[in-house]
């Protein structure tokens, strides 16, 4: 990946952890690590525990950024997701969350997609 991809990578994750402060969220995680996968934030929100994936895109020539999030993506957010909740144990319930920041105009848009797709 280029610089300047990574670059957007990170400030679309930031905008989009922004977003989640502001919607009541804590921020538990950022960029969670696993030998299956990465999951972009995790987050908590009253009894629930949000795995989050960010895609950011400065047009929609290839789609729109949510579009990125197929089939391959969510079972390895799902895999991720689980290897984190077999290390931290909790009771909270567990969700799967998209968040599409649009850059492309003066001010980023961001489609949020709760419950974007489950085990």
């Amino acid at each position: 990946m280029t610089f300047d991809r990574l670059s957007l990578g990170k400030w679309g994750e930031e905008t989009a952890a922004d977003y989640l402060r502001a919607q009541g969220m804590k921020i538990v995680e950022r960029n969670y690590r696993t030998p299956l996968g990465e999951i972009d934030l995790i987050a908590r929100h009253r009894k629930t525990l949000v795995f989050v994936e960010v895609k950011t895109r400065r047009s929609q020539t290839f789609g729109v950024p949510q579009e990125a999030v197929g089939a391959h993506k969510q079972r390895q957010i799902i895999r991720a997701a689980q290897w984190y909740l077999q290390n931290h144990p909790t009771s909270l319930q567990p969700r799967f969350d998209v968040i599409a920041v649009h850059a492309g105009g003066a001010k980023p848009a961001i489609d949020h997609i709760p419950n974007a797709f489950g085990l």
